[in-house]
């Protein structure tokens, strides 16, 4: 039975990339080593679970099986036809397919928006404003002294992440690992994460602009406009935060949803890069947002480099114009200005406000996912795709930004969402042709 070593883990945006996966002689996957046990599931047959089988198209108000020809045909018709396509999500896929996506908005003069935009979308504001003091998780598991988790819990998001990143990994600066870093954990609540830690505070709701801000002028050396309580956090336990991130030879800290989606939105991001640049005054330190879906950070990375823009980019005057708030798939949702939608890899059905997805409900809807799940309920036209990392190769980005190649393990019978997005951008400019 062939054995794949080096395998990538195409679950989280830890992108592991040291498994070894056992194929037996009929396709199927039979061992995983060294994945979590949230990866493990996917490798071992979660991936087989709900899959939509064929491509099908909503007659009658319900969903029947048809031709892929016949998909293509009526989704690149409602593509044609649509004056104002909302393209949303691409962010569990390759960033193949999501460049491919990028050129069939831009074909269609279609607004696309990635899964960022609900979740670390402020942290891009935030970089755009003050920069993002960033390292690779190698530097951190090699030199990091002091690991920060703020607003996340990775034993449950990231399982891997302790052991083979940051707190328990041992490095080459801190070859005794756990035994030589201390770890600080900043939430609103005693998370499984902060049982690990060697110093938990809790905050009040909401409330981290007023703690960044408050640790920025101690560091700085404005104790003495510190009241006696900030955010639910003593005087006396704020200066000894501060000291402890001072005196760190190099420190890391790790923010996620309960960072950037709290109150402030992207003013904490700013605030976090802000405290950061304070601190490297006097040590070294660095920040990481704890990205989910696998390619998240390849939507941006891919965005970027061929718009200008990371996420909610509107093709509607012919060229790409970038304004959250205005151009976000919740906001042209709500304010029903989209009149057909294409959602790829991404599940706004479970996810969205109720507003949202009253108009994705009345509007035409292609899906393009491996799996069956809300959002098939709303479609009209939907496409089963192969699951890249198992199906499929292609590139995504770590967390860090950093490009990772995924390998193909095992055959397949469905299209890639690769594929399917070049076969749409064909059939949209062949229907325009007339």
């Amino acid at each position: 039975m062939p054995v794949i070593k080096n395998a990538v883990c195409s679950l989280c945006g830890c992108l592991c990339d040291d498994i070894t996966v056992t194929v037996d002689e009929e396709n199927k996957i039979t061992k995983i080593e060294n994945a979590c046990i949230l990866g493990h599931s996917k490798f071992q047959g979660m991936f087989e679970h709900e899959r939509i089988e064929t491509p099908m198209i909503r007659k009658a108000g319900k969903l029947v099986s048809v031709s892929y020809e016949e998909a293509l045909e009526t989704a690149a018709k409602i593509l044609v036809n649509s004056k104002r396509t909302l393209s949303y999500g691409w962010c569990s896929t390759s960033c193949e397919a999501i460049s491919k996506a990028i050129q069939l908005a831009e074909e269609t003069g279609s607004l696309i928006d990635s899964t960022a935009n609900v979740c670390h979308g402020p942290s891009a504001l935030a970089a755009q404003e003050k920069g993002s003091p960033g390292a690779t998780l190698g530097e951190i598991k090699n030199r990091a002294d002091l690991i920060i988790f703020w607003g996340c819990n990775p034993v449950h998001a990231h399982p891997r992440h302790l052991s083979r990143y940051s707190s328990f990994s041992k490095g080459f600066f801190v070859p005794r690992g756990r035994k030589e870093r201390k770890m600080l954990v900043i939430d609103v609540r005693k998370t499984d994460t902060a049982k690990l830690a060697d110093k938990y505070v809790e905050i009040e709701q909401g409330a981290d602009l007023l703690l960044i801000t408050a640790l920025r002028s101690i560091i700085n050396g404005h104790e003495e406009v510190i009241p006696e309580k900030v955010a639910g956090v003593s005087k006396e336990e704020l200066l000894e935060l501060a000291k402890l991130m001072k005196e760190a030879k190099f420190l890391c800290v790790f923010f996620g949803m309960g960072v950037t989606q709290s109150r402030s939105k992207y003013k904490n991001g700013d605030g976090v890069a802000s405290l950061i640049s304070d601190l490297n005054q006097h040590t070294k330190a660095v920040m990481i947002g704890m990205r989910g879906h696998y390619n998240v950070t390849g939507f941006g990375q891919v965005a970027t480099w061929e718009t200008g823009f990371p996420m909610a980019i509107d093709f509607a005057k012919g060229y790409p114009y970038y304004n959250p708030g205005e151009t976000g798939a919740n906001d042209v949702l709500v304010r029903e200005e989209v009149d057909a939608a294409i959602i790829a890899a991404a599940d706004p059905g479970a996810h969205f406000p109720q507003k949202a997805l009253r108009q994705l409900a009345k509007i035409p809807l292609i899906q393009i996912d491996p799996y069956a799940n809300p959002t098939t309920e709303l479609a009209d036209v939907v496409f089963p795709t192969a699951v890249v990392g198992i199906e499929a190769e292609g590139s995504a980005y770590r967390m860090d930004a950093i490009s990772i190649r995924m390998k193909k393990l095992i055959e397949t019978k469905f299209k890639t969402d690769e594929e399917i997005a070049k076969d749409l951008i064909e059939k949209v400019r062949e229907l325009k042709r007339g």
